[in-house]
């Protein structure tokens, strides 16, 4: 029912080189489809969550084709995680600086640790956090992301809680814990309702009010005609649980 897929190169500190993020790209894609799926939480071991890109790969050695690869898989993994039919869950016990903190932002759900911190430090190297800043941009207000990207100072947890970028914040002995409460309840729902219901939210979301209204009608309509969502009417109606086809 639950993908748990572990960033486990701590020495590295978590660093989304080529290598990284096709590995991530694989283990998202696995079994997609398949119904049994309900959940991904994303985790990381070490202090640090992951630290972005592995800066080693951004030489001129290595020239512009290798960059533009590294970049655009990135950006693939990134929208991937929008497009994926189940909910996937970031959980933060750490630093998420640039493409890790670009990570974080783009998960449906992100629960941190009270230590965690978040930053876009590459402007202090040089290299501005552009690719970041597009899922930052649409997690916090802007004055909060543009800040982040000029300074490159890392926000605390409840910082980061406060301008949206994560949905709780708990003790770092609490965060398995809650995480998978979150996690046990999605599964526990219809898969085919959460995935429509995905997939609609992020459509309209950046719509104008008429369009996105309409989309999402159109959405509740195909909902009611979901067997899911006849069963889970009827059993309202009837008082008793739903029996979700999965």
């Amino acid at each position: 029912l639950r993908r748990n897929i572990v960033l486990s190169n701590p020495k590295r500190r978590n660093a989304l080189s080529l290598a990284m993020l096709k590995s991530l790209q694989r283990d998202i894609l696995r079994e997609a489809e398949s119904t049994d799926l309900k959940v991904i939480i994303i985790s990381a071991e070490g202090p640090v969550f992951s630290s972005g890109h592995d800066l080693k790969e951004l030489t001129d050695e290595q020239g512009p084709e290798y960059h533009t690869e590294v970049f655009q898989t990135c950006s693939e993994v990134m929208m991937l995680i929008q497009k994926h039919p189940v909910p996937v869950i970031a959980m933060v016990n750490g630093l998420a600086t640039a493409a890790g903190c670009q990570l974080v932002a783009s998960c449906d759900i992100a629960v941190a640790s009270d230590k965690s911190s978040f930053a876009t430090p590459g402007v202090n190297l040089g290299l501005f956090c552009s690719t970041p800043g597009v899922a930052l941009g649409r997690a916090v207000p802007r004055k909060v992301a543009l800040e982040m990207l000029f300074t490159g100072e890392p926000i605390s947890a409840q910082e980061a809680l406060l301008h949206g970028l994560l949905s709780r914040v708990v003790p770092e002995e609490q965060l398995e814990e809650e995480t998978m409460r979150i996690a046990r309840k999605i599964a526990s729902l219809s898969r085919p309702v959460v995935s429509l219901g995905k997939a609609a939210f992020y459509k309209q979301v950046h719509q104008d009010l008429r369009t996105a209204y309409h989309l999402a009608s159109q959405t509740m309509v195909d909902n009611v005609a979901l067997q899911d969502g006849q069963e889970g009417i009827k059993a309202f109606i009837q008082k008793r649980k739903p029996v979700w086809s999965h």
